[in-house]
């Protein structure tokens, strides 16, 4: 059967996961368009999206394994010394040191299958505990919070089309006209209400902005729900028949009176009050959270708050409104609920639960005793790694934490200390550049597979065109690794329709079921949303709103969180006495290790930047378009100053997607929430000075 030359598939990017029309240009390359049916992105693609096919055809595209030889150089080596390299090593570490000497470290861009093989693999054929992945850098805290609010994690509980219907949208911490431009075209008809410490592209397209300081955004949102309750905006009859918990959260709320919150946050007290009033009157309204709320050492306690808002205002589990979290990464809802996270295995169970252990060890085949316990999260496994009794192995698939991770310098020399770095990758990333052996694997429009978007639809990646000779899928390591690790033959297939089988029975039962989703129904066109499980006689339709006849909890109640505000774990001081934030751009993605090889994109962006008021850039003698050595207690980064005349003066910006002396990450803070393992990637405490050299 030839290959076709033209096929429906999904953009590589964030978790909108727009449609796409892949088609063969010519012998080697690919062009793309917008797939005008798919809802999600109604025919609009960013400029991300539009330039995808250019990372297939880069020039360094990883095509051989690399094995660091003895002078310290990566050289080309076979795939099976590249294999047998990687598996006599772990098998020596393990022998010496225990099954727990050794980690894994996965991606919210790997697919449904890779995420579910992986975690497979490192329980299994590993044995260790030691798994993590970047999307506890993504919505962790949000997964949190829903899960205590709602019993169940998913970023949009209902389809992404209904927000476009709403008449207002709170969007706290996210800002779409850059991360995820095609959602704008369901925020056109809605009045927007954006709470940003910046004035986004996304803010200065609202009817309101909240331009708090960086870190109070808990203490806003708790005066929100003050003036809630006070001016008797509340949806009483929907709080005795829906939710538990509200006398406790109300009895906190009650001590944030506006003027208090205008101290703490510098949020006008009649923004405050033209906030809730526009929620309160509206139809129908939806409070979104994103990134810039999250991703705080209190994050969960803020998503929190937001979720209080949105009960005592009636609007989750009602048609046409709702609370959700806008996903960032291509995959961190399906990477998540499928296994790779320390905590949890496949269908969203809890790893310490033990009828979830039961369940999954029989289709596994094994014991459920086998199955090691939960290990620590994303950064705590990278801060141990090489340390007295930390892991000495680690094998990162799809991931770039020397460039995403926070606290980057501490993590690069954890990187360094390991006795072997195994990278998955297909083009040479800053972590690639630390390993010792490197496989390199398949692209998007190269493999088959499924992804799970931000709104719990399931969907097909398809492949257009082969890999190039010499690269393998992901599912074709972790087979070749196993093999020589000694599991039984067939235990990972290399196939990923034959994992998405053995996926769907694993996932049965559990919160994020995806029994009753298969290859089949994907491809004739069905739209399926988790949870959709397998039932005999007419299939399950999947479930594209949840909670319209309950919450997920035992007694069908939404609960409200008792949560109070706290200053960051960093606060300003006379050696650092601005504000530091990070966040996205529209013309780069995550670390940039792709999109930093578009010309077009790396044109668009430029280089490393800081975005400063111009009266702290005069304070700090610094000049427009000059370098700036910005510096935490950590570290610092070289960055080309830009005057934004409607930042705050207390907080200048710096994008993430950079590498080398200008990663924003050897600035930020690794302060950890108690509850998601969140890092404050959002505030920590800076001093900007001139700087003369890049260097």
């Amino acid at each position: 059967m030839s290959d076709p030359d033209e096929v429906r598939t999904h953009c590589p990017y964030c978790a909108l996961q727009c449609g796409t029309v892949l088609a063969r240009k010519g012998e080697d390359r690919v062009s793309v368009r917008p797939d005008d049916a798919f809802p999600v992105n109604q025919g609009g693609l960013c400029r991300k999206g539009w330039t995808a096919p250019a990372v297939l055809e880069v020039h360094d595209r990883l095509r051989t394994p690399l094995v660091r030889a003895a002078n310290g150089d990566l050289a080309p080596a076979s795939w099976d010394t590249a294999l047998d390299t990687v598996a006599e090593r772990l098998l020596r570490i393990r022998a010496d040191h225990g099954p727990d000497a050794v980690a894994v470290f996965g991606g919210g861009g790997l697919t449904n299958e890779k995420a579910y093989l992986l975690g497979k693999f490192a329980r299994l054929a590993l044995g260790t505990r030691n798994i993590d992945y970047n999307g506890r850098f993504c919505m962790a805290s949000a997964a949190a919070a829903g899960r205590a609010a709602f019993g169940v994690d998913r970023g949009l509980p209902f389809p992404v089309a209904d927000v476009g219907r709403a008449d207002v949208v709170l969007l706290a911490g996210a800002n779409p006209a850059e991360t995820m431009p095609p959602l704008m075209r369901h925020l056109e008809h809605p009045d927007l209400v954006v709470i940003d410490p910046r004035r986004t592209p996304t803010a200065r397209a609202a009817a309101l902005h909240l331009q708090p300081s960086p870190g109070t955004d808990l203490a806003l949102a708790l005066g929100l729900l003050h003036i809630a309750v006070v001016d008797g905006l509340i949806d009483a009859d929907y709080l005795r028949a829906r939710t538990t918990g509200f006398d406790a959260a109300r009895q906190t709320a009650l001590s944030w009176w506006p003027e208090r919150v205008e101290q703490v946050t510098g949020v006008p007290v009649p923004a405050q009050r033209e906030a809730v009033r526009r929620l309160a009157s509206a139809r129908r309204a939806y409070v979104l959270t994103g990134r810039g709320a999250e991703q705080h050492s209190k994050g969960t306690d803020t998503v929190g708050a937001f979720i209080n808002l949105a009960l005592v205002l009636g609007l989750p589990g009602r048609e046409g409104s709702g609370y959700g979290t806008l996903t960032g990464q291509g995959n961190g809802q399906g990477g998540r609920e499928l296994g790779q996270k320390s905590d949890q295995l496949p269908g969203s169970r809890s790893i310490t639960d033990p009828r979830a252990r039961t369940e999954v060890a029989e289709v596994w085949g094994v014991s459920a005793d086998a199955l090691p316990g939960a290990g620590p999260s994303a950064y705590e496994l990278l801060d141990s790694l090489g340390a007295p009794g930390g892991p000495r192995a680690l094998l990162v698939f799809g991931s770039n934490p020397v460039v995403s991770a926070p606290h980057a310098g501490n993590v690069a020399e954890r990187l360094a200390a390991l006795d072997l770095l195994v990278v998955a990758d297909f083009v040479p990333s800053e972590t690639v550049a630390l390993a010792d052996v490197v496989f390199p694997v398949t692209q998007w429009a190269e493999e088959e597979g499924t992804l799970t978007n931000l709104e719990g639809r399931v969907v097909r990646r398809r492949a257009l065109v082969p890999p190039p000779p010499g690269v393998r899928s992901d599912l074709e390591v972790l087979g070749g690794l196993a093999a020589r690790l000694g599991e039984p033959a067939g235990r990972y297939p290399s196939r990923p329709s034959a994992v998405f089988e053995e996926l769907r029975r694993a996932t049965r039962g559990g919160r994020a079921d995806y029994s009753g989703v298969t290859y089949a129904r994907l491809d004739a066109g069905e739209a399926l949303h988790w949870p959709c499980p397998e039932r005999p006689g007419e299939p399950h339709p999947g479930t594209p709103r949840l909670f319209l006849d309950g919450f997920a909890h035992s007694d069908g109640r939404a609960r409200f969180a008792d949560v109070e505000h706290r200053p960051a774990a960093e606060t300003p001081d006379s050696a650092f006495p601005l504000l530091a934030t990070t966040g996205r751009v529209l013309a780069q993605y995550q670390s940039g290790a792709q999109t930093r090889r578009v010309p077009e994109l790396n044109d668009a962006a430029g280089e490393m930047y800081v975005e400063v008021h111009p009266d702290t850039m005069r304070r700090s003698g610094l000049t427009d378009g000059a370098l700036a050595r910005v510096t935490s207690v950590r570290g610092s980064t070289v960055a080309r100053v830009r005057a934004v005349a409607d930042m705050r003066p207390d907080t200048v910006f710096l994008p993430f997607h950079f590498a080398g002396s200008g990663r924003a990450n050897l600035l930020t803070n690794p302060a950890l929430d108690p509850r998601s393992k969140m890092p404050e990637f959002k505030v920590c405490a800076v001093r900007i000075e001139p700087c003369r050299t890049a260097s």
